[in-house]
């Protein structure tokens, strides 16, 4: 209770300007068992397969990057109309199931009164809790976009250059702290496909016990996976900044935020104090979610997350 406290004072200080607009206990009386139902249905699913954290970090960074947590990535596509779904970078994004079973019961409780962008935003939340990382305090009150075209996704890769990297957050409002936290925060658990890692396998500066491991794994046939995080593969923490230090970053992008001189001081002092890294991290994914969003009579509130309420 004590570290909820501390953390929805730090989130209230830091996002005046985003708090006017969404609030702390948006639900709490249109539907006072929100949040509990959507943190059961998260639980449920990572009781069964812990790996469903990293999908639902994923799918909240996929989905508020692209302009501001909306819940646009949801969307089907149909023939004809694609949706953003249909972007490559999308294709990595699971966990859809989870965020239908959670809004088909706030549907049967509550009616069209809570968005899918907030149910993925308290979905991520109650994962990251789950796999290690702190419980903070979400502020809801998002509304659903009313448009998913995949050509507005613009998502920065795993080879990404810092500086490239640096503009792409900066566009969106996110600076070079909250950049450094969010990929490595987002990177401490899951996996990546092999085809996508050549460039480190690649390269001689990677640590040599790591590189003979991952040249092994990836001959196997059909694209195998490789955990981004090889410490602390299912966990939240910072785990990944002290692989980092090693030269055992397995994505360039990880690799380099340890390199670079405008970013290697971070992920030091991260790799020194487990509880900065989730408290920053938990920050930083508060501060994403609150950048950009629809509120007030914008947009609407979807009663399927897959499909627009017209139909269309």
């Amino acid at each position: 209770m004590r570290a909820i406290a501390v953390t929805f004072f730090l989130f209230c200080f830091v996002f005046p300007a985003a708090l006017a607009q969404l609030k702390f206990g948006f639900y709490s009386r249109s539907c006072p068992h929100a949040e509990s139902i959507v943190a059961n249905v998260v639980a449920k699913h990572f009781r069964r397969d812990r790996s469903i954290a990293a999908d639902l970090v994923r799918m909240h960074f996929h989905d508020c990057f692209v302009k501001g947590c909306d819940a646009s990535l949801l969307i089907d596509p149909k023939p004809g109309r694609p949706s953003e779904k249909n972007a490559g970078p999308n294709a990595s994004v699971d966990g859809y199931e989870i965020i239908d079973e959670a809004k088909k019961q706030l549907e049967a409780h509550c009616p069209h009164t809570v968005s899918c962008a907030d149910v993925v935003t308290l979905a991520t939340r109650d994962a990251v809790t789950l796999a290690g990382g702190l419980r903070y305090a979400v502020p809801t009150g998002r509304r659903d976009s009313l448009r998913s075209n995949p050509a507005d996704v613009n998502l920065p890769g795993p080879t990404i250059p810092v500086t490239d990297a640096i503009q792409a957050f900066g566009a969106v409002g996110l600076n070079l702290f909250d950049m450094v936290t969010l990929v490595i925060g987002g990177h401490t658990i899951g996996v990546i496909h092999c085809s996508l890692i050549q460039d480190r396998i690649a390269d001689p500066a990677m640590e040599r016990t790591l590189n003979a491991k991952l040249r092994n794994q990836c001959r196997a046939p059909n694209d195998p996976t490789v955990f981004l995080d090889q410490r602390t593969s299912f966990k939240v923490d910072n785990g990944l900044c002290l692989e980092v230090l090693r030269q055992r970053g397995v994505l360039r992008i990880d690799q380099s935020l340890g390199l670079d001189g405008r970013t290697r001081g971070i992920i030091m002092s991260y790799a020194k104090d487990n509880a900065l890294f989730n408290r920053k991290f938990a920050q930083a994914l508060v501060k994403m979610g609150t950048r950009r969003f629809l509120s007030g009579r914008a947009g609407e509130i979807r009663k399927n997350c897959r499909v627009f309420n017209n139909g269309h």
